[in-house]
């Protein structure tokens, strides 16, 4: 698959529906009133960016995007149909600039990340939103806004936790292929490598990161010659930047501590940000005798500058795993820090649940009984039981409840006088 990282395309949100003009027209209603309808919307240009991708490549065979238009508003109080949006996928880490200004608008650099670049115009409102009570029947109706319209360039910064830099030929693609299970084309020749390659390295304690092999830089990269400079986009995400040294080319009659510096100088006319980036500087191709016998001088050299240098061999991996334990200790850092802490933490919180626990598991002292005196013991008196005519006896209005002799006399001068009344009543 060719690899494309920068792309000019054209963009355009749908344009929103008109509204109509109409008036209800039904028998045996009179004077129906207007019933346009309103347009609907038009469809927006959606960027979404999906890791699976890695290139730009099918932007190259259609470069101009349009959503749909929204449906007219017609009779009857209905609505036109709204378009649909359009979702365009786009690699992670993709820039999307101005054509024209160079104005960066978004940068999409995180998985699944939605961003409108071209919104769809607005539906017009039919005549029906417009009657009123001194304005019953009107004829006009508004139309629909355009969808927006946008020339764009895409450039593609691939993202990558770790950046190869070096001459040609020394080793770069070798070496991401040893760490990694990416498989790049490797040859005992110049500019082999004429695309960026990223490989995926399992480090311990399940750890991984991103490495980003791009082509070699040559002496007046900055000035457009050689391969290099078009790529070094993808390395300025990188957090680290490991700089192989090619000890071979001194048998060639080139000096190392010389390619050292002329690679950092291009770096720093391309980005001074990119030149300010860690570097973990790597003397490779040690298996090789004319190789080893150059070590001592490139690596006194770069001590006079405080700069440490790790042997590698990228044919026999010789190497390897301290250049990759020294970049692990720069992209881990923060996260083995706030492990410590958290470390701390805990073993603060146990102690402090010990001590708690222990605290409690303690037997506590009974507190010592205050000498009260005696208390008389006045025996209750045991409450008489009530029979049913003293518990139904009415209250007087001193509060007395009426005794029951009392209240046997006026039952029996009761229970007389309705036998009078019977007697009487008998006789009659």
């Amino acid at each position: 698959m060719k690899f494309v990282d920068q792309v000019q395309i054209f963009v355009k949100g749908g344009n929103g529906g008109n509204g109509a003009v109409a008036f209800h027209r039904e028998k045996y209603i009179d004077k129906g009133g207007p019933s346009g309808g309103d347009g609907g919307d038009g469809g927006s240009i959606i960027f979404e960016a999906d890791p699976q991708l890695t290139t730009l490549l099918d932007f190259r065979f259609s470069s101009r995007h349009e959503a749909r238009s929204g449906a007219h508003g017609m009779g009857s109080d209905m609505n036109g149909r709204a378009g649909e949006d359009t979702t365009i996928k786009v690699p992670l880490g993709t820039l999307v600039r101005d054509d024209e200004t160079g104005e960066l608008l978004k940068d999409l650099s995180t998985p699944g990340e939605l961003w409108v670049v071209a919104k769809g115009g607005s539906g017009g409102w039919g005549n029906m939103n417009f009657a009123t009570a001194t304005r019953q029947t009107p004829r006009f109706a508004k139309e629909g806004t355009l969808g927006q319209e946008r020339k764009l360039m895409l450039e593609l910064k691939l993202l990558a936790d770790v950046g190869l830099l070096g001459f040609p030929n020394a080793g770069k693609s070798t070496f991401i292929s040893r760490i990694s299970a990416a498989r790049p084309k490797v040859a005992d020749y110049p500019f082999t490598t004429l695309v960026p390659n990223l490989g995926v390295v399992d480090y311990r304690e399940r750890r991984s990161f991103v490495v980003a092999d791009i082509p070699g830089l040559i002496e007046g990269a900055s000035d457009g010659h050689g391969l290099g400079l078009q790529f070094l986009r993808h390395v300025e995400r990188c957090r680290v930047l490991i700089h192989l040294v090619d000890l071979s080319a001194a048998d060639e009659g080139r000096s190392p501590v010389k390619d050292f510096d002329i690679l950092n100088r291009e770096l720093e006319k391309y980005s001074a940000l990119l030149a300010d980036k860690p570097q973990i500087v790597v003397a490779n191709k040690l298996d090789l005798p004319h190789a080893r016998e150059a070590l001592p001088a490139f690596a006194e050299a770069m001590a006079k500058r405080n700069v440490k240098v790790f042997e590698l061999s990228g044919a026999t991996g010789e190497g390897a795993q301290a250049v990759l334990d020294a970049c692990a200790r720069i992209l881990f850092a923060n996260e083995e820090h706030k492990v410590r802490l958290k470390g701390r933490h805990l073993l603060t919180e146990g102690v402090a649940n010990e001590t708690t626990t222990a605290k409690a598991s303690r037997p506590k002292r009974a507190p010592a009984k205050k000498k009260v005196a005696p208390k008389k013991v006045v025996a209750a008196k045991k409450p008489t039981k009530k029979s049913a005519l003293e518990k139904s006896a009415p209250m007087k209005k001193g509060g007395k409840a009426a005794s029951i002799k009392q209240i046997d006399a006026k039952a029996l001068r009761q229970l007389k006088h309705d036998k009078k009344k019977l007697t009487k009543r008998k006789s009659r």
